[in-house]
């Protein structure tokens, strides 16, 4: 494939079917901006220590694990204030799961979410 990317490949009855990780990365981030009270990716803390295991870090807020044709997905995330962060990471992992699985045919083992901090709405006043 060649450019030091890494795929994911599957069989096919007609021939083999390669995705590229920052493809799923893109899909998984997308899913994410998407949700209700998600104001943003937040920067992979850990990033240098993941790649150091193995894990690639394939963007800010998104790192892969692919095992054959299973993927567990870490998203970094900021919060908007006054949502609540159980569910917003609840509506976030089933995001994910579901975009990565209908476009990709791929299953999704896991998706973990790391709430990276609260972002304030610049216009609303806060109270003391």
């Amino acid at each position: 494939m060649g450019e030091g990317k890494d795929y994911v490949s599957r069989a096919d009855e007609l021939g083999n079917i390669h995705i590229s990780e920052e493809v799923l990365a893109v899909i998984a981030a997308a899913a994410v901006l998407e949700v209700d009270g998600v104001s943003g990716l937040a920067a992979n803390l850990g990033s240098d220590l993941a790649e150091l295991m193995g894990k690639k870090n394939l963007g800010r807020g998104i790192r892969l694990s692919v095992c054959e044709e299973a993927v567990t997905v870490d998203v970094s995330i900021l919060v908007k204030y006054g949502h609540v962060i159980p569910d917003v990471a609840r509506a976030v992992q089933e995001a994910v799961l579901s975009s990565v699985e209908a476009t990709s045919g791929l299953q999704v083992e896991a998706v973990n979410v790391d709430v990276g901090g609260i972002v304030f709405d610049k216009d609303e006043p806060r109270k003391a």
